[in-house]
C-alpha cells in the first residue's frame, strides 16, 4: 500500500462528506476513522477503488457520529438529501482545504497540525511523535482548531502566502518519529502546486527541493553538522536540483516575483557552484537586495552580510554586521566566520565559543564548539 497516495485522498474525501451536508470538524473525524481502518486492513486486502472505499467507510463513521450526537433525524436528514455530489472537482476541494487549514484566526502551531491532519492524511499520533509532544497534546492541539473553524465554510479565494508559510513551517521541521516532515511538505506544496498556477507556490516548492537535495551531505555518520562551505557536494542529489531549477526558471519567468522564489534563486546559486570558491556571490547579494525590496528583515540583512563578506572581502562583511543587532540569531556565529577570514584567529575563537552558548539547537552549538577548539589549537600567531 502506498502510504503518500492514499493521504493525498484525505483532502477529497473531506470536501465530498463536507457537500453531502457534514460539518468540517465531523468530516475530518470521521475521515480519519476510515483512514486508520485502511491502515489496519488494506495490507491483506486493498481494495480495487480506494477513493470509494474511503467515501463509503468515512461517511459510515459519519452517520455514527450523528447518531451519538443525539441528531440523527435533522442532520442525517438533511445529510441523505444532498447524498448526490453537486458538481464540484477533487481539485477545488483540495485547495480550499489548505486554505481552511491556514485560516488567520488560527495560531501557527495550530494551523500547522490541522494542515498535516486534514490534508496530508497524518494521524494525531504521527504529528505528537513528529513534534514530539503528547498525543494528547497535540489532540487537543487540532480540538481547539477544530473549534476556532466552526461554521465556517471554505471559501475562496484564499490566502496563499498563508498556506506557503505554513507549507514552509512544517519543512523547516524536518525529521522526527516516523514522519519526514521536510518529504511531507515537499509532498504537499507539490500538489498544491498542481492544483493551481502560482509563481510563489512553484517558488516554494523549489526552494524545498534544492534544500532538500543538500540532505545528505548535512550531517557526518556520528550526527555532526557539516556547513554549507565544508559540505561533500557529490552528495548533493542531482534529481531534486535539476527539477528545483526548473521550476524556478518557469516561476521566474511569469514576472511576479516573490519571497520564496527570491530565496530559491540563492538557492540554486549554490547548488550550481561546484564549491565555495566558485560560487556567484556578487548575485547572492544582488538576490538579497531583493529580497530586502519586498520588507525589511534584519535576517535577510545578516544573510547578506555573510555573502558581501565572501563577494567583498570579509571586512566589507564585518561592517555590515556592524549596522546589526548583536541580538540576531546567528549574530556571533556569522561576526566569528568573517573575523576568521580576516585572519582575526584568537577573536574568532572567542566569538565561537559566545555563539555555541547562544545556539538554538544542540548540533548547531556541537558544530560551533568543535570550530572555537579547531582554532583554539592553531598556533598563536594571528593579530
Amino acid at each position: 500500500m502506498n502510504d503518500g497516495e492514499l493521504r493525498d485522498l484525505v483532502p477529497i474525501v473531506i470536501g465530498i462528506l463536507e457537500r453531502r451536508g457534514a460539518d468540517f470538524s465531523t468530516a475530518e473525524d470521521a475521515v480519519q476513522d476510515a483512514l486508520l481502518e485502511a491502515f489496519r486492513t488494506w495490507s491483506d486486502d486493498e481494495p480495487r477503488d480506494m477513493k470509494g472505499w474511503l467515501i463509503s467507510v468515512a461517511w459510515r463513521r459519519f452517520l455514527d457520529r450523528v447518531r451519538a450526537e443525539e441528531a440523527r433525524t435533522a442532520r442525517e436528514g438533511h445529510a441523505y438529501a444532498l447524498r448526490t455530489d453537486p458538481p464540484s472537482t477533487s481539485t477545488d476541494d483540495t485547495v480550499d482545504l489548505y486554505f481552511l487549514c491556514a485560516h488567520p484566526d488560527l495560531s501557527p502551531a495550530s494551523a500547522v497540525a490541522l494542515t498535516l491532519r486534514a490534508v496530508g492524511g497524518l494521524t494525531t499520533r504521527q504529528i505528537a511523535e513528529a513534534y514530539l509532544v503528547p498525543e494528547a497534546t497535540m489532540a487537543q492541539r487540532i480540538s481547539r482548531a477544530k473549534r476556532t473553524l466552526s461554521g465556517r465554510r471554505l471559501n475562496r479565494p484564499g490566502n496563499v502566502a498563508a498556506v506557503l508559510k505554513v507549507l514552509y513551517l512544517v519543512f523547516n521541521e524536518g525529521y522526527s518519529g516516523d514522519v519526514d516532515l521536510a518529504a511531507e511538505a515537499i509532498r504537499l506544496t507539490r500538489a498544491l502546486n498542481s492544483s493551481i498556477t502560482h509563481a510563489e507556490v512553484s517558488g516554494l516548492l523549489a526552494l524545498m527541493l534544492l534544500h532538500h537535495a543538500r540532505r545528505p551531505a548535512r550531517f557526518t555518520g556520528d550526527g555532526a553538522l557539516v556547513p554549507l562551505d565544508a559540505q561533500d557536494r557529490s552528495l548533493w542529489e542531482t534529481g531534486p536540483i535539476v527539477e528545483g531549477i526548473g521550476l524556478l526558471q518557469a516561476a521566474l519567468a511569469r514576472d511576479e516575483l516573490g519571497e520564496f522564489q527570491i530565496q530559491a534563486a540563492i538557492a540554486a546559486l549554490h547548488a550550481d557552484a561546484v564549491s565555495v570558491e566558485d560560487t556567484d556571490w556578487v548575485q547572492i547579494v544582488e538576490w538579497y537586495d531583493e529580497l530586502l525590496k519586498l520588507g525589511e528583515s534584519q535576517i535577510v540583512r545578516l544573510n547578506r552580510a555573510v555573502a558581501l563578506g565572501q563577494a567583498d572581502g570579509p571586512e566589507v562583511g564585518l561592517a555590515e554586521l556592524g549596522r546589526l543587532d548583536e541580538s540576531l540569531p546567528r549574530y556571533f556565529a556569522v561576526e566569528a566566520h568573517l573575523r576568521e577570514r580576516a585572519g582575526e584567529t584568537v577573536t574568532a575563537a572567542k566569538l565561537y565559543a559566545h555563539a555555541a552558548d547562544r545556539a538554538a539547537d544542540l548540533a548547531e552549538r556541537d558544530h560551533l564548539i568543535r570550530q572555537a577548539a579547531r582554532l583554539n589549537s592553531r598556533p598563536r600567531g594571528s593579530r
